[in-house]
């Protein structure tokens, strides 16, 4: 038995070291060390990715402002592990110092970029920025000793700014702006009209939107990162192991929100986050949803069905797998019932043979959705980028109510070195069960490595997890 596996019982067991290991057991170690690691990725994602990403887009400058709790949702892809708000506002200045002019329709050279980073008001986020502090002293009594700088505030940021623009003068300022993207959106109004007028006309004028700079910077993740995100997917396993097991449910007595809520303390308990409430469903021979209601108890030949993420450094999954609690008599799933995960593993392969960086996702659902008919299967494709948030940055490849093409969302391009949860289920004809339709949905995540070819982050089911 693994040490994960160990970690997520739930079996009260006597004061023992055993049970004193599993109560401290830290699969990702204390949150110093979490953080530790996290700013060195963002140390490195500032020197790598930053500039390559501005250079590829032929974006000369690049603002970010914000205010405390009205965050861009870029911020949490700029900043420390220790910082969880803007201060009081914070604007983030991203100047590309690119030697050369690039080619009509062409972006500068990432090899010949260098990216200034400066924050006007926050801090050095660890070294990463440039913090500009205000010209003032800040206010005390007389003659008080260690009188500090005073932070940037109000109408002076935007004057900082303003002197900043025209020292630098760049060609073009990017802000995110977008009708497309929440993730390119997050430049708010009171913001806008505040720049723009600090600005004035002639620097206004250069003001354009890149949508996919914020976009592509979240969802671009580190090869570094992807040792921690598979052992994200072993701790999910491990939890739903136990959870689709007799160490939680008892047929006959558990109902699907004793799951749920054992699940979700399971994950608190490990130290760990959550993004979404977890569900578990059942699906049952002769019964319709309605039927079932919300919170039905679980009883033998239930097929179960679990929707479940975790989040740790900052990082999310999203996992759907399957169970079965076997009838008096059986030792293992009936084969009709094993067929339907099989089917859904078929449309996995389709959808994963077809998910390549420079593949648009209306392209990639168009294809997979193509070989799914010729394969005989009857499903739907749902899948979406995963890193920084759950539902990520990154084009949809479907939504299960829009089997025709997501437009705008669709229509970007998936890059290397992105990551991709794989939603999707096929239903089938039970012969078990009188020819009754079972759907198997299932969700595993995917990396889309440095090649452009897309790999499970750790592993997908293929077998139904058993309860006895």
């Amino acid at each position: 038995m693994t040490l994960t596996r160990i970690a997520v019982l739930s079996v009260a067991l006597a004061t023992t070291a055993a049970s004193q290991e599993i109560r401290t057991y830290r699969p990702f170690g204390t949150l110093r060390e979490q953080a530790e690691m996290q700013q060195r990725w963002l140390d490195q994602r500032m020197q790598t990715v930053l500039p390559a990403l501005m250079a590829k887009h032929g974006v000369e400058l690049w603002v970010v402002p914000m205010r405390e709790y009205n965050e861009d949702p870029v911020f949490s892809s700029l900043v420390s592990p220790t910082t969880f708000a803007a201060r009081r506002r914070t604007i983030y200045v991203f100047h590309n110092r690119c030697t050369g002019n690039p080619l009509p329709g062409q972006s500068w050279d990432p090899r010949t970029c260098v990216v200034d980073r400066i924050a006007l008001g926050g801090t050095s986020q660890g070294g990463v920025y440039e913090a500009v502090r205000s010209t003032q002293v800040a206010a005390g009594p007389a003659g008080a000793r260690g009188q500090q700088q005073a932070e940037l505030w109000g109408d002076e940021q935007w004057k900082v700014l303003r002197d900043l623009l025209v020292k630098r003068n760049p060609r073009n300022i990017t802000v995110n702006l977008s009708r497309t993207w929440a993730f390119a959106d997050g430049f708010s109004a009171g913001e806008y009209l505040a720049m723009r007028e600090a600005m004035g006309p002639q620097l206004s004028a250069r003001l354009k939107s890149t949508e996919l700079l914020a976009v592509e910077l979240i969802a671009t993740r580190l090869p570094e990162e992807e040792a921690v995100f598979r052992k994200m997917q072993e701790v999910v396993w491990g939890i739903i192991d136990t959870a689709f097991s007799n160490a939680v449910i008892t047929p006959g007595v558990t109902r699907t929100e004793d799951v749920v809520w054992w699940m979700r303390q399971k994950v608190n308990d490990l130290g760990l986050g959550s993004w979404f409430q977890p569900s578990v469903s059942v699906q049952r021979m002769g019964a319709t949803d309605e039927q079932l209601g919300d919170n039905p108890v679980i009883q033998r030949g239930d097929v179960l069905h679990c929707d479940f993420g975790i989040v740790a450094h900052r990082l999310n999954t999203d996992t759907q797998h399957m169970g079965y609690v076997l009838r008096e008599g059986e030792t293992d799933v009936p084969l009709g019932i094993q067929r339907a995960l099989w089917n859904s593993n078929k449309l996995q392969d389709m959808v994963m043979s077809e998910l390549k960086a420079g593949r648009t996702g209306n392209e990639i659902l168009r294809s997979s959705l193509d070989l799914m008919r010729a394969g005989g299967v009857n499903g739907t494709v749902y899948s979406h980028p995963i890193g920084m948030h759950g539902h990520g940055a990154g084009p949809l490849i479907g939504m299960w109510d829009r089997q025709d093409g997501i437009p705008g969302r669709g229509d970007s391009k998936v890059i290397s070195n992105m990551w991709y949860s794989i939603e999707l289920q096929a239903t089938t004809g039970v012969p078990e069960w009188n020819g009754q339709k079972l759907r198997s949905a299932q969700e595993e995540d995917a990396v889309v490595g440095a090649d452009g070819v897309a790999r499970w982050a750790f592993q997908r089911q293929t077998r139904f997890w058993v309860v006895r």
